[in-house]
């Protein structure tokens, strides 16, 4: 009997479940033991850590997460930043699972995670397939899946959450239209790939995911999540209000690759491992929808393949190295 118990105890895999419990509308918390019963009957032994402040699940991922074989965050986009923002840190790694219980869950769309079905998320963690992602560093900061400056960007840290709540992604736009009177621009240096971009921009968007702020990204530009490359739209000052909204339309359309197609001067997509950015003001930025700082220098690049995240099938538009 006691070596039965002993074998046991060495058969069982252990999986260390960090919860935001004030994510989103919180429904996590409803859930939390039905959670739990999935990933127990999948056979794995759960240690459970409720986060107390911002910026704890990667202290406890960097103090705790090699034990585990599995580190699960139940939480939304800010959760999971936090998330690899840890298992970076580790020289072992184990894998992450991810229950989406934000607002957004952006990265969850990419990865074709279910955002509004938790118990089919913790199934998924349980039993799914590991798949190696590309990270974005920002002045060697880990983060996820957008780095962005300009119109829009404040509004996914500055929206209060009651108002994400009851409005969901139509929050986001109506706080940037209200200050589409008063468009802020920056006087920018960008350089990429041997080129240099100049001129005054009024956005800037450097991503890895097919998802940013609720819109899906461009569906005729094939993005892979673990190909070594960033995505990369910057909107330069318009000439004219009309140009303006023409960019702001086209950006919510996903009508980037038609924009350059009919030579539009005020926007540039395209892909690199590297983007530095240079201003002589500070300029404030979002990292994975929460505030990033207010910098004059940032260099960009990515993290090929720098942690493995359980998904469910592998979409036709992300391809497993």
């Amino acid at each position: 009997m006691q070596n039965d118990t002993e074998q046991n105890k060495r058969d069982t895999k252990e999986l260390l479940l960090l919860v935001n419990p004030k994510a989103g509308r919180a429904e996590v918390k409803h859930n939390l033991m039905d959670i739990v019963d999935v990933l127990v009957k999948a056979g794995w032994r759960v240690v459970i850590r409720t986060t107390q402040y911002s910026g704890e699940v990667t202290d406890l991922i960097k103090a705790e997460g090699s034990r585990y074989t599995m580190v699960v965050c139940a939480g939304g986009d800010g959760t999971l930043n936090e998330a690899v923002r840890g298992l970076i840190e580790l020289d072992t790694q184990p894998v992450l699972g991810y229950i989406p219980a934000g607002t957004t869950n952006d990265f969850a769309t990419s990865l074709n995670l279910p955002k509004n079905d938790l118990l089919h998320a913790a199934e998924i963690v349980a039993g799914g397939t590991p798949f190696r992602c590309d990270a974005g560093l920002f002045n060697l900061r880990p983060f996820v899946y957008v780095a962005a400056f300009g119109i829009f960007t404040e509004v996914s840290y500055s929206t209060p959450q009651q108002s994400k709540n009851a409005l969901g992604h139509a929050a986001y736009i109506l706080e940037g239209i209200k200050s589409l009177a008063d468009v802020k621009t920056h006087e920018l240096v960008i350089a990429t790939d041997g080129e240099v971009i100049s001129g005054e921009f009024v956005f800037g968007m450097v991503s890895n995911s097919i998802s940013v702020g609720g819109f899906k990204m461009n569906s005729k530009s094939k993005i892979e999540m673990n190909d070594g490359l960033l995505e990369v739209v910057l909107v330069r000052k318009p000439r004219n209000p009309a140009e303006l909204q023409g960019a702001i339309a086209a950006l919510l359309r996903n009508e980037f690759t038609a924009l350059n197609d009919h030579g539009a001067t005020c926007l540039y997509a395209f892909r690199t491992q590297k983007l530095q950015v240079f201003s002589r003001e500070a300029v404030p930025w979002t990292l994975d929808g929460e505030y990033g700082g207010d910098l004059q220098n940032v260099t960009i690049s990515v993290k090929p393949q720098a942690y493995s995240i359980m998904v469910e099938d592998i979409r036709e538009d992300v391809v497993e190295a």
